[in-house]
C-alpha cells in the first residue's frame, strides 16, 4: 500500500488502531511499530507510454502503411485548392500514400481553424483548409496524413512578441538576409505555442505531428554575441552557449513528446542531414542522436543540392544523387543503430526538385530518374521510408517508388 503526497516525504505510524487482546509472551512482538513507504513522486504525470485505452481518439480512421510512409509534401494552397485532385490521384496510381500538409507555415501562419484561448493562435489563424473535408477526404483515399508544423522560424510571432524573438544593438528584431525572422527555443512560452497547434492537429485526425525548423538560424553562433535575447530556463546554466543551444532544442523534443502521448500520434522531426554527420552542430543546437532518442520518426533532409562541394567525399554533391543518400546513411545508419531499441524510424526528405540557384555544371534537372536513385540507395541501405519536397507540389512522373 502507497500513499502520495504532495510537497516533502513523510512517515504515518500504526498504533492502537485494532483493540484487541495480546498474550503477555506476544506483546513485544506486537508492540512493534508498522511503518508505510509513501511516494513522493507527484500524483498527476503523464507516463512515459500512456495507456493506449485513454489516448484521444480523433475518429479519423485511416492506418499506419503497412509498407512504410511513402510521402510527399502539400501546401495549404494545394491541399485546400486545385492541385488536391492532381495530387490525389497520383497518390492513388502509385505507391505513394502519405501528405505531409502545412499546418503552421514557415511564415507562422496557422493554415486551418480550431478552438483556441490563446490570442496570437487566433491572430495567426487563417481559413486556407477546412480540416474536417480534409480528413473526409484522406480517410476516403486511405491517405496517410501527417502535420508539418514549422517551430522556430515564425516572422509572424516573432514581430508580435519581440521578447520572444531576438533583437538587434538598435532594438529591432533580427532577421535574416532573406527577412525571416525566428523564435527563441529558450522560451517555454514558444513550445508551449507550438505544441498547443500540434495537440488541435492531432484532434483533426493526423496521425503523425512533423516539426520542422525545431532550431535555432543558420549560424546563429556568429551573431550570438550581439543579439539581445533571454535565456529563460537557462540563464544559470554553467553550459557554454554551443551546448545551451543543444539543450534548449533537445529539451523542447522531449517535452513535446510527452505532451503530445495522449493524443495517439508519431512524433517526427525534421533535421539537417550534415547533424549526422557531427557530435552536435555548433549554431543551430542540434544533436542528431539526442533528438533522435526523443521522437518515434527522424526525417533527416538529405536532398542532394544542400551538400557544399566535396561534402560526402563528392565532389558535385547534386550530379550524384544515388552516391549522395548512399554515403549519407553510413552515418546515419551507425548513430541509430548505436540507440538500439531506442532507435527512431528513418524518413529521410530526398529531393523532387532543381537547384537551377547552384550554377551551370553543379546542378542537374531533377526528374524520375534522379528522384529514383535516392530510393534506390536508401532501399539498398535498409531503409524503405521517404518524403519527396517540391516546394511547387509537382512531383516527377515515372518515379520508381519501391525496389522490393
Amino acid at each position: 500500500m502507497k500513499h502520495t503526497l504532495f510537497g516533502s516525504a513523510a512517515v504515518l505510524t500504526l498504533s492502537g488502531l485494532v483493540n484487541t487482546t495480546v498474550h503477555a509472551d506476544e506483546q513485544e512482538e506486537a508492540s512493534e511499530t508498522t511503518y508505510l513507504t509513501l511516494n513522493t513522486e507527484p500524483l498527476l504525470q503523464v507516463p512515459d507510454e500512456f495507456p493506449s485505452q485513454f489516448k484521444y481518439d480523433s475518429g479519423v480512421d485511416i492506418d499506419y502503411p503497412k509498407d512504410g510512409v511513402k510521402g510527399v509534401f502539400v501546401t495549404a494552397n494545394s491541399a485546400g485548392g486545385a492541385r488536391m485532385e492532381p495530387l490525389t490521384n497520383l497518390l492513388n496510381n502509385t505507391e505513394l500514400n502519405s501528405m505531409v500538409i502545412d499546418v503552421k507555415d514557415d511564415t507562422g501562419f496557422i493554415t486551418m481553424p480550431f478552438e483556441s484561448e490563446d490570442e496570437m493562435i487566433n491572430e495567426n489563424m487563417k481559413n486556407w483548409v477546412d480540416p474536417t473535408e480534409l480528413m473526409a477526404h484522406l480517410e476516403e483515399n486511405d491517405i496517410y496524413p501527417i502535420a508539418r508544423i514549422v517551430v522556430f522560424k515564425d516572422s509572424l510571432l516573432a514581430k508580435e512578441r519581440p521578447d520572444l524573438s531576438f533583437k538587434n544593438p538598435d532594438g529591432s528584431v533580427w532577421t535574416n538576409r532573406a527577412g525571416h525572422g525566428f523564435v527563441n527555443p529558450f522560451m517555454k512560452e514558444v513550445w508551449d505555442y507550438n505544441i498547443e497547434i500540434a495537440k488541435e492537429a492531432a484532434k483533426m485526425g493526423f496521425k503523425d505531428i512533423q516539426f520542422d525548423y525545431v532550431r535555432f538560424a543558420e549560424g546563429f553562433e556568429l551573431r550570438d554575441d550581439e543579439l539581445t535575447y533571454s535565456l529563460g530556463d537557462y540563464t544559470d546554466s554553467d553550459l557554454n552557449s554551443v551546448k545551451k543551444r543543444v539543450e534548449a532544442v533537445t529539451d523542447f523534443v522531449e517535452y513535446a513528446h510527452q505532451e503530445l502521448q495522449p493524443f495517439d500520434v508519431d512524433l517526427s522531426v525534421d533535421i539537417f542531414g550534415y547533424s549526422a554527420t557531427v557530435e552536435e552542430t555548433p549554431g543551430i543546437g542540434q544533436n542528431f542522436s539526442r533528438i533522435s532518442e526523443n521522437v518515434d520518426v527522424i526525417s533527416s533532409m538529405i536532398y542532394p543540392s544542400h551538400w557544399g562541394p566535396g561534402s560526402l567525399g563528392i565532389a558535385k554533391p547534386d550530379l550524384e544523387p544515388y552516391n549522395v543518400v548512399a554515403n549519407y546513411l553510413e552515418y546515419e545508419n551507425e548513430v541509430l543503430d548505436n540507440l538500439g531499441d531506442d532507435a527512431p524510424i528513418s524518413r529521410p526528405w530526398i529531393q523532387d526538385f532543381t537547384a537551377s540557384y547552384l550554377g551551370s555544371g553543379w546542378y542537374k534537372n531533377y526528374g524520375a530518374p534522379e528522384v529514383s536513385e535516392q530510393i534506390r540507395a536508401l532501399n539498398d541501405n535498409g531503409v524503405n521510408e521517404f518524403l519527396l519536397w517540391d516546394a511547387a507540389n509537382t512531383y516527377s512522373e515515372g518515379t520508381q517508388y519501391s525496389f522490393d
